[in-house]
């Protein structure tokens, strides 16, 4: 471990985490230009890399620029937010096992967009309604779980019960929507980037350039200190519930805009944080590293589900849904024989 510092102000800098960081974001991009190339019309990555350097034909530059790089982008975007928000739960709560998906934050990014649905909104307003009803469960969520502070325990037991209210709410809300709009709904929460556009991950870009750095830069340091426990945190001089405060925020918001932006993908912020922390064999939080892996997962997944049935297309949410499932069974045979649970 190396320590750089800037006068006062010191950053450590683990080596392995670095270079798994890193590497993981130039695969995400790897995989982008692929995905990129991939469709009715196939490019190889030598054209996709011209075009978007701004020297490709004009039909190649339209194919590029205008339908395949605002759905790579958003798969990058998504991928990058919800893992994010991934490993901000698992180590606030302290358990593998947190994530937006589990805790009620997803469905609660359903339920305002199906209520959106319901009243015939169109799709600015559903994406609207995600964040909102995000956001509005955030806040239930907290106020629920606070008794002399927030802490993992009671924020995941009170999470999987409103996830359970929401569950049944939105199954409700479903048989109320007119048959063509629950059909739009189902594949939306399925998880698709088809059609996805410039103005689908504008509004998460936005979000993400002002949430990634108060997670990273100003609230990191703080969760890593207050993974040793609160009094120990207390002790260091760490405000643990506005901490802890400030981070649940960032990442429900960051949850709920990803919805907003791809639907609510399943298990990418279940599983890229601990595919993160395998990699880098390192204790914490792995904020970064998780980061670029969700990213590689999400993109990887579009691509794929691009890719294995020829001429016929599967939402990514399909693809996410069974290697997560399949990821998340492996973690609970490890947890159980490791005689954690």
């Amino acid at each position: 471990m190396s320590v750089l510092r800037y006068g006062t102000r010191s950053v450590r800098l683990r080596p392995r985490a670095a270079l798994v960081g890193a590497g993981c974001a130039l695969l995400a991009l790897a995989v982008g230009v692929l995905a990129i190339g991939t469709g009715d019309y196939p490019l190889a990555p030598g054209d996709v890399l011209r075009t978007l350097a701004g020297n490709g034909a004009p039909a190649d530059d339209f194919i590029v620029n205008e339908l395949r790089l605002p759905r790579v982008v958003t798969a990058l975007l998504t991928g990058a937010a919800l893992a994010l928000a991934g490993a901000v739960f698992q180590s606030v709560v302290r358990n593998p096992l947190g994530s937006p998906d589990v805790l009620g934050f997803t469905q609660g990014a359903t339920t305002g967009a199906l209520v959106v649905v319901v009243t015939g909104g169109g799709s600015t307003a559903l994406a609207c309604g995600a964040v909102t009803g995000g956001a509005v469960t955030g806040v239930l969520v907290y106020a629920l779980a606070w008794r002399r502070g927030v802490h993992g325990r009671r924020l995941v037991l009170v999470g999987i019960g409103v996830s359970a209210i929401l569950t049944g709410i939105n199954g409700y809300l479903l048989t109320k929507g007119q048959l063509m709009d629950a059909a739009r709904a189902l594949l939306w929460m399925t998880g698709s980037l088809d059609g996805r556009g410039r103005r689908d991950c504008g509004p998460l870009l936005a979000a993400m350039a002002v949430l990634v750095p108060v997670v990273l830069l100003g609230c990191g340091r703080g969760l890593r200190i207050m993974e040793m426990g609160d009094d120990a945190a207390y002790a260091l001089g760490v405000r643990v519930q506005r901490v802890r405060l400030v981070l649940l925020a960032s990442a429900v918001l960051l949850a709920s805009f990803a919805a907003a932006a791809a639907g609510p993908v399943a298990f990418v912020a279940l599983t890229a944080p601990q595919l993160a922390r395998r990699l880098t064999r390192t204790p914490g939080p792995n904020l970064l590293p998780s980061l670029c892996t969700g990213a590689v997962l999400m993109v990887a997944a579009d691509w794929a589900a691009q890719s294995v049935f020829p001429g016929r297309q599967l939402p990514v949410g399909v693809v996410t849904g069974v290697l997560g499932g399949s990821y998340l069974v492996w973690l609970l045979a490890t947890e159980r024989k490791a005689g954690r649970i």
